[in-house]
This record gives C-alpha cells, sequence and structure tokens, in this order.
C-alpha cells in the first residue's frame, strides 16, 4: 500500500440509486480523487423504466455529491440495452488525459462505448479495471447457445484489463474457472448505504403501515419485492404460499411489471387473494417501512447476477429465503442463520421453507438479529477499502508489465 492519491475514471452506463452512496463517499477517501462519467442520465430523470414497465423517478439523489459529467450518446435510438444503444464517443478523450491514473468500466462489454474507452485505455497504456457482477455463464432469457458462447470468448474478453472487478464470491469463483489469474481478480462488495437503511427501518411504525396495508399486526407476512419480471419467478412464491396454507399469514407484493395483471388472477384462482396485497411501485424512501412491516423477505429469481434487494431486507431486520441463482447467496446468506436458500423452481422446497419457518416467531427473531450483524461487514466501508485495493494492484500490474514503475 502507498500513500499516492489515484485519480480514477469511473465509466457508468446510468445512474443507479445502490452507486451514488458509495461515490460519495469516495470521494472522502485520503487515497482517491474520482470522476465518474456517465453515458445515460436515465433514472437521474423522470421516465419510462422499461424493467417497472412505467413511467417513474427515484425520490433519493443521485448526482449529488460527487464530480461527474454526462457524455453525449449520439446512438439512433439511445438505450441502455443493446450494444449500439449508447454510443459516446465522448470516451476516447476522456480516457487519454495524461492525469488518470486508473480507469473503471461498471458498463458491461456488450456496449460499443465499452470498447472505445477499452481501446483509448490501452492506447495509453493506463492501468484499467472490469466490474462485472456475473457469477454464472447463463444468460437471462434461457437461451443456452449464449453460455456456449461465452464459455469460448469470456477468457479472453476477462484477460484484457488488469484487474476484474467482482461483487460476491460467486463472481471469484466464475472468473477462476475462465482461467483468471487471482491476483487479478478483486472482490469489492456490493453495497448498499447501510448506515441510512439502518436509520430509516428504526423510525418504522410497523402498526401504521400494517393497517394502511389491510393486514393484522400479529399476521405474519411474507414480502416479495422486485420488479414483476419473469426472471423474478414472483408467481413461484405466490403458489408457494398457496401451497403453505399457513393461518393467519399474508403475502405483500411490492413492485410494477408486465407479470401483475396474471399475478393478481392467479392469487384469484388460487383462492388465495384476500391474503395478498399488491403495493405497486414503492420508490426508495419508503423501501424501509416495507421491509420492516414483513416477517421473511423471499427473492426466487432464476436469473440474479447479485440482488441487492437482499442486503436492504437484511439491514432492516427482515430474514431472507433466496433461490440458488441469487448472487448474494455466496456472502450473506447462510443457510439456517441469516436465511435459507432453496432450488430454483421447486415450489414444494419453499413452501416447505415458508411452512416451517414463518409460524416460529422466536426463530425468526434470532434470524433477523443475525442478518442484521452480517451486514456489519458488508458495508460501503468494505466496498472503498476493497476498491481501493483493486486500483493499487491494477497499477502495481500494469507498472510490472512496462518494465519500470508506473507512477
Amino acid at each position: 500500500m502507498t500513500d499516492a492519491r489515484y485519480r480514477v475514471l469511473l465509466v457508468a452506463s446510468h445512474p443507479v440509486q445502490y452507486a451514488s452512496p458509495i461515490f460519495r463517499r469516495m470521494v472522502q477517501h485520503p487515497k482517491l480523487d474520482i470522476l465518474v462519467a456517465y453515458c445515460s442520465l436515465q433514472g437521474a430523470k423522470a421516465g419510462r423504466d422499461p424493467g417497472f414497465g412505467m413511467e417513474l423517478a427515484w425520490d433519493i439523489p443521485l448526482l449529488e455529491g460527487y464530480p461527474w459529467l454526462e457524455l453525449r450518446n449520439y446512438a439512433p435510438r439511445p438505450r441502455l440495452e443493446g450494444f449500439f444503444g449508447l454510443v459516446n464517443p465522448g470516451i476516447w478523450k476522456l480516457v487519454r488525459n495524461e492525469q488518470l491514473d486508473a480507469i473503471i468500466f461498471f458498463t458491461g462489454y456488450l456496449c460499443s462505448t465499452f470498447w472505445i474507452g477499452f481501446a483509448a485505455a490501452k492506447l495509453s497504456r493506463k492501468p484499467l479495471l472490469f466490474a462485472t457482477d456475473a457469477h454464472s455463464l447463463s444468460a437471462r432469457d434461457k437461451q443456452n447457445w449464449k453460455a456456449r458462447i461465452k464459455r469460448l470468448v469470456l477468457p479472453w474478453i476477462y484477460s484484457l484489463p488488469d484487474v476484474v472487478i467482482v461483487p460476491s464470491n460467486g463472481g471469484v469463483a466464475l472468473m477462476r474457472s475462465l482461467g483468471i489469474p487471482a491476483e487479478r481478480i478483486a472482490l469489492t462488495p456490493y453495497t448498499v448505504d447501510n448506515d441510512w437503511w439502518i436509520r430509516q427501518a428504526q423510525k418504522v411504525n410497523r402498526a401504521a403501515v400494517r393497517s394502511r396495508w389491510g393486514i393484522p399486526l400479529d399476521a405474519a407476512v411474507v414480502l416479495f419485492c422486485a420488479k414483476l419480471q419473469p426472471w423474478k419467478r414472483p408467481q413461484d412464491l405466490l403458489r408457494a404460499f398457496a401451497q403453505a396454507n399457513i393461518s393467519n399469514a399474508w403475502l405483500a407484493i411490492a413492485g410494477e411489471g408486465p407479470l401483475r395483471a396474471s399475478l393478481e388472477e392467479e392469487a384469484k384462482s388460487l383462492g388465495i387473494s384476500a391474503r395478498v396485497r399488491f403495493l405497486g411501485f414503492v420508490n426508495q424512501t419508503a423501501l424501509p417501512e416495507v421491509y420492516r412491516s414483513a416477517d421473511l423477505f423471499v427473492l426466487p429469481s432464476d436469473y440474479e447476477p447479485f440482488g441487492v434487494v437482499v442486503n436492504e431486507a437484511m439491514l432492516c431486520g427482515c430474514p431472507v429465503i433466496v433461490s440458488d441463482r441469487v448472487g448474494a447467496r455466496f456472502d450473506l446468506v447462510r443457510e439456517g442463520q441469516t436465511g435459507f436458500v432453496f432450488p430454483v423452481g421447486e415450489i414444494s422446497s419453499l413452501a416447505r421453507i415458508l411452512s416451517d419457518v414463518l409460524p416460529d416467531r422466536h426463530r425468526l427473531q434470532v434470524i433477523s438479529r443475525a442478518a442484521t450483524q452480517r451486514m456489519a461487514s458488508w458495508s460501503p466501508r468494505d466496498n472503498i477499502e476493497a476498491s481501493v485495493e483493486a486500483i493499487e494492484q491494477a497499477v502495481r500490474l500494469r507498472s510490472s508489465s512496462r518494465g519500470g514503475r508506473y507512477r
């Protein structure tokens, strides 16, 4: 570790509510001097979110407290998805700036701006870091041929940067399976603003929230909180809840998306609609009361690179059940201690966990405390310190490859 102050360019596709608090803390770190370059401002401005399928604007500041700029997007049809959805040629000049000590790309490799910036960094021989949240080669659309292509291409792609940044031990294992040396892999915990979530959770009036939901205070409440998209598999929880048939238990579903109408219909056909509450889209500042007013959170996704909703729930003292496709399970979910893991799609297994755990209030309280305690060592501080170490490692490796000192 040196006492140097690193001038780092962070390239991101768009502002994200989870990343902004990290950037604000990075500014305060004595070893970092950062600039965030956004390829789009989607999320920071009111607009249609394709995942939720509705117009929305986050109700927390995403662009305050750290230096940033927007790169002009020349894409014919600007969007976050697709190789030509983000075309920001201005990244070339920005990366070529001689004052930069390192560049970190958070955009992903399926983006033309990524490759423009990569070429500029390589030509400038600057330390380069790629971030990926993947822990599996599986595709969200379940197209098996994509996994085969990834197996062939990704060892080359992830050999290009000096260091690959991953948010979980599942990501570390994936990189190692692709042949990336351990010294070129950095685990930087995927975190949220822990302090904020804990503070907000402590303010929640559980009785008032339950009253607003029309759910008795003494009832057991299972929560789903995510976009109502096929890969999130909310229907699995709906069916498991019906199968478990727990006395005085209710299901709350927070989120919007294309599956809402079909879920409402299925709740009726299963005969449980009177005990299911569809809360709709819940903005960021109202989420702590949702987690705090539930007894158990379930994320049944079949595609979930990490799943920071798990962080949020645990910080609010809500025990979690996740499928074995959720990346957060590798580091946050300790079976029977901070939560539970079930095989994706196995509704009977999920129903069995609900039946065993939900009626046991004492056990839920023990798991709740353990979940909150686990998050103490999975915090923004841990993320930033790991990021600094990753930057220093990239600088060392780049210096070594040039046969001399970089700085």
